[in-house]
């Protein structure tokens, strides 16, 4: 089982510091939910993560080895990555969209086997998305797309997964069929890390929750533990209250909500004289 751990990890950018002492951890069986405002360095630190781009402090290991010192071939079969969701400039088929994420077990000019297509094609089915294969991955909607990437992601059969926002441009019902099939890589044993701008995601579904803010580490934990009202609040500048559902689940909600009464518009007025 493999297991990500990142120690005392500075992020950013030549002459462009984001982010700075973050430590955290993803272990197999694990949805770790990375949570905080925009602009604090979710996705710089994935990259990071992944070694895509070069750390500025600390270390990224995988498996007790520094991430440096691996091949990234040996790397990418052990972590996918699943981006924000993207138009390429060239029209591939969907199909052969998920079955680059083979290319990590037979090489870039390798010619993908019967089993490679068929990977790809119990990917496609798992996200429910079989009956795209044939279309222009340039020609279907970015929610779409966000499901082909996660498709791509689960062809590579990797045991780690890196999710930047999967669910940022999905309509409600494909939020919940990618975050229950998060949720069930999980069961399987694999260890999933996804970022999401919505702290109830990370109720739902998160074993632990990392929130970052400013740069830093503003805490960590089981959701239920880090969530609270104040931490919210303070993190994202707007007063958050936590309510507990008769079914246990959390939920966040804005301090203060009127009810439906209070905040319906006032009825028109008639018009007077002057008006």
């Amino acid at each position: 089982m493999s297991e990500l751990r990142a120690e005392g990890l500075g992020f950013g950018y030549p002459g462009f510091p984001v982010g700075r002492a973050v430590d955290l951890s993803l272990r197999a069986g694990e949805i770790l939910c990375l949570l905080g405002p925009n602009g604090c360095g979710k996705t710089t630190l994935f990259k990071t993560l992944l070694g895509l781009i070069p750390r500025q402090a600390g270390r990224v290991m995988l498996d007790d080895r520094d991430i440096l010192s691996l091949h990234r071939r040996h790397i990418a079969r052990m972590m996918a990555y699943v981006p924000q969701a993207h138009a390429t400039v060239f029209p591939y088929a969907v199909g052969d969209m998920v079955l680059m994420g083979r290319t990590a077990h037979r090489g870039t000019f390798s010619r993908p086997t019967p089993e490679d297509r068929d990977r790809a094609g119990a990917a496609l089915a798992q996200m429910g998305i079989d009956e795209l294969s044939g279309r222009d991955y340039t020609r279907i909607s970015g929610g779409q797309r966000q499901l082909v990437l996660i498709a791509r992601a689960l062809a590579q059969d990797a045991q780690l997964i890196v999710m930047d926002e999967p669910t940022a441009s999905l309509d409600f019902g494909n939020q919940v069929l990618v975050l229950n099939q998060v949720r069930k890589l999980a069961a399987a044993g694999l260890g999933v890390v996804l970022s999401t701008h919505n702290p109830d995601h990370a109720f739902t579904y998160a074993t632990r929750v990392h929130l970052l803010g400013d740069g830093v580490t503003q805490a960590a934990g089981r959701p239920v533990d880090v969530l609270t009202p104040d931490v919210l609040s303070r993190v994202y500048g707007a007063p958050i209250t936590v309510e507990r559902l008769p079914s246990g689940y959390h939920v966040c909600v804005p301090t203060g909500l009127s009810s439906d009464a209070e905040t319906r518009p006032p009825a028109a007025r008639p018009a007077l004289a002057g008006d």
